[in-house]
């Protein structure tokens, strides 16, 4: 056992686990975090994925001692993490793309929701206004077992569009006040 120092949704945590503890389980059992999910515990599937430093890892596979220094953000501090990126106060209660998931009944049995999020989240950082091919690319290894693709698809074009009027406003609103 060791004493790690993670930084997880904005918060300075320590816990006390054997370094090569895969994330997810101190995530979820010692910090008692849902977002993240067991899945196929391979890496393969997105369910366990989480951003460190705005970058999706798959949580079942990566050791905690491989995260400690680095910022973490699960589907809990999406929403701050968004505010923060895009300078909108206060924190919206849901990130956009959850948001556009709800509008498009994209979520049916809930397995892939948060790897399906952090990953789209991740891609809407890095591509603000994605294609449908770059889209596709990006989400490719994020299984969904109920075949909500398109719905995924057209959730996360439906959050592109609210992020562009989101940033417009703040950009505005920062011109308005100089």
């Amino acid at each position: 056992m060791a004493e790690m120092q993670l930084q997880v949704n904005g918060k300075r945590l320590t816990v006390n686990v054997d370094p090569a503890t895969p994330l997810l389980y101190v995530l979820t059992d010692d910090l008692a975090l849902k977002g993240p999910r067991f899945g196929c515990g391979l890496g393969q599937c997105g369910c366990c994925s989480v951003l460190a430093d705005g970058i999706e890892i798959r949580s079942c596979i990566t050791p905690v001692s491989r995260v400690a220094g680095k910022s973490l953000t699960t589907l809990e501090g999406l929403p701050a993490y968004y505010a923060a990126r895009m300078k909108v106060t206060p924190a919206p209660e849901l990130h956009p793309l959850q948001q556009a998931m709800i509008a498009e009944q994209a979520v049916q049995c809930g397995y892939c929701y948060n790897g399906q999020i952090i990953k789209g989240a991740e891609l809407l950082f890095k591509t603000p206004q994605p294609t449908e091919a770059q889209i596709r690319t990006a989400m490719n290894g994020h299984i969904c077992r109920c075949g909500t693709y398109p719905r995924i698809m057209a959730a996360i074009q439906r959050a592109a569009k609210a992020m562009a009027t989101t940033s417009t406003a703040s950009t505005a609103e920062e011109v308005s006040r100089a």
